[in-house]
């Protein structure tokens, strides 16, 4: 077990968690993300097209190595969630904005974000990432269902 230096400074629902999970990227803020994270050995990171990384120390090594090229311009859009019994479950579709020599251009990822209630508050224990397309923003029940 770790812990953690900085809470989130409200983490009363997993709602604020993953707003300020988001902010840290933005403002590449090594100490704020990982707070959101909990104070277990077991948690998760997947990043899209990457491996998968347990515990802590593997998951800051990965967040400061994206850091050291600078912030992360990503929000979270069509958040869908699932609630029960001290967890929650957020799937979100992600706007990153990258900077191009073209100009600013927007990549879309799918991800999975899992948040369990803890004594400290509601905290992330798993991120799964994987690429998207502008073609995520349509959810399937936006289609007439098609049976296989």
């Amino acid at each position: 077990m770790r812990k953690t230096k900085n809470p989130p400074v409200d983490s009363e629902t997993a709602d604020d968690v993953e707003a300020a999970f988001y902010e840290a990227l933005q403002t590449a803020d090594i100490e704020k993300l990982l707070a959101c994270w909990a104070d277990e050995d077991d948690i998760v990171c997947v990043h899209p097209g990457g491996g998968r990384l347990l515990g802590a120390g593997a998951i800051r090594s990965s967040f400061e190595a994206m850091f050291a090229v600078g912030s992360i311009r990503v929000r979270a859009d069509k958040v869908h969630r699932i609630e029960a019994l001290g967890a929650s479950v957020h799937s979100v579709l992600e706007r990153v904005d990258i900077l191009t020599e073209q100009g600013s251009r927007s990549a879309w990822v799918v991800a999975t974000n899992v948040y369990q209630k803890t004594p400290l508050g509601w905290r992330m224990v798993a991120h799964h990432a994987s690429p998207g397309s502008p073609q995520e923003m349509l959810e399937a029940f936006d289609h007439p269902a098609v049976l296989h």
